[in-house]
C-alpha cells in the first residue's frame, strides 16, 4: 500500500498531496528553471493547482521567497498557463 506524499504549497501554507499540487524546480546554480518536473534534479518548491493559489504566487513572486533568489518573469507567465484544478 502506497502512502500519500504530503508536500507543503509556498502560498496557502497547506499540506496536501503532491497530485494537487505544481512542483517548480531550480537547477544549475539557480540559472534554469522547469514546472512540473517530477523527476528533474534540484530544488523545488510546490504551489496549489488553483485559481487562488496561482494567482497570488504570481502577484506576489513568492517563489522568490522561497528559493531567495530573483526568478526569471518567464517563470511567472508559464505558472499562469498551468492547467488549474477545482
Amino acid at each position: 500500500m502506497k502512502k500519500d506524499v504530503l508536500r507543503m504549497c509556498v502560498v496557502c501554507r497547506q499540506m496536501k498531496p503532491k497530485e494537487q499540487l505544481v512542483r517548480v524546480v531550480i537547477t544549475n546554480d539557480n540559472l534554469d528553471y522547469s514546472i512540473d518536473g517530477k523527476k528533474v534534479n534540484g530544488r523545488g518548491a510546490y504551489v496549489c493547482k488553483t485559481h487562488e493559489c496561482l494567482a497570488k504566487c504570481i502577484k506576489t513572486k513568492a517563489f522568490n521567497k522561497a528559493f531567495k533568489n530573483n526568478l526569471p518573469a518567464s517563470l511567472y507567465d508559464d505558472l499562469a498557463r498551468v492547467e488549474v484544478n477545482e
